[in-house]
């Protein structure tokens, strides 16, 4: 897969890098990922910035914020100057929120209409939210972002990928998650061939929320499993994340799992942590 593999002879700026969770299929545990893997990376000591481009703003109640005054798409519009008449006083460390060690710029619900918005602007619309980060040097004060993005292929995913550098994707093993899949893959090939950025290098497929004890899904799960190691390599496919009641009693606390030191959160500790270290050793490898 040419298309995934990054050009060794690239001239790479030193930097923090930009990883996103992504899925065209709700419901498949985006959200959780992008909060807990944060945090994992957090408590190891990097400077981590959430961003929540996701209008229903589930990544954002998450770390307790729910409606702000100002959030991502009053940053986002006022980096276009075509939108002057548009923009509001916000800057992006005036709409941040920290909770524990980890920054988040919340969501809206304004951001579902940024397409419309956006419309009949001259500058490229894919690459809002690269220029955004750009003009604001946020990857010059932080290690890591990481998205949650929506469950849609529209404009603000395109935006996603074209500023990420990495992208993680949970995915539950059915039939709706597989096409999603096939449908990711050809808008990475769609932003390949406009040929404006670098496409973000595939990290991880995450089977997620799975039960284990139903024959259908076992069965769909080693299907898709099989597919994506014959297509991307078995690194490229992680240990599946069973449905454990304590990750659901943690997100009920607005709360990681790195939150609790009871003993039934040291599975779930360890497998975000691999979610850390598979980001960490890949910007390692990327440098190298």
């Amino acid at each position: 897969m040419g298309l995934f593999q990054h050009t060794k002879n690239q001239q790479v700026t030193p930097r923090g890098k930009v990883m996103a969770f992504i899925n065209q299929k709700g419901g498949v545990g985006k959200t959780t990922m992008a909060f807990n893997t944060a945090h994992a990376l957090a408590h190891k000591g990097h400077k981590v910035l959430c961003i929540d481009m996701d209008p229903q703003g589930n990544l954002s109640l998450l770390f307790t914020v729910d409606a702000p005054s100002k959030h991502i798409h009053h940053l986002l519009i006022n980096s276009l100057r075509e939108l002057k008449a548009m923009h509001i006083p916000a800057l992006y460390t005036q709409t941040m929120v920290r909770v524990g060690k980890v920054d988040l710029i919340p969501a809206g619900q304004e951001l579902s209409g940024l397409e419309l918005t956006v419309a009949g602007i001259n500058s490229p619309r894919q690459l809002i939210l690269k220029k955004f980060l750009e003009k604001n040097a946020v990857l010059e004060q932080y290690d890591y972002v990481i998205i949650d993005g929506p469950p849609t292929l529209g404009l603000l995913v395109v935006n996603i990928l074209c500023a990420c550098d990495g992208v993680m994707i949970p995915f539950r093993p059915d039939e709706f998650s597989k096409k999603g899949l096939h449908h990711f893959y050809n808008v990475l090939e769609d932003i390949a061939d406009m040929g404006i950025v670098t496409v973000p290098q595939i990290l991880a497929h995450i089977p997620n929320l799975i039960e284990g004890r139903r024959k259908q899904e076992s069965a769909e799960l080693e299907k898709m499993s099989d597919a994506i190691i014959e297509e991307f390599g078995a690194p490229k496919l992680v240990m599946p994340f069973k449905n454990k009641a304590s990750l659901s009693k943690a997100l009920a606390q607005n709360k990681s799992v790195f939150d609790f030191s009871s003993k039934e959160y040291l599975p779930l500790q360890g497998q975000f942590n691999t979610m850390a270290d598979i980001i960490i050793n890949w910007q390692e490898s990327y440098h190298g």
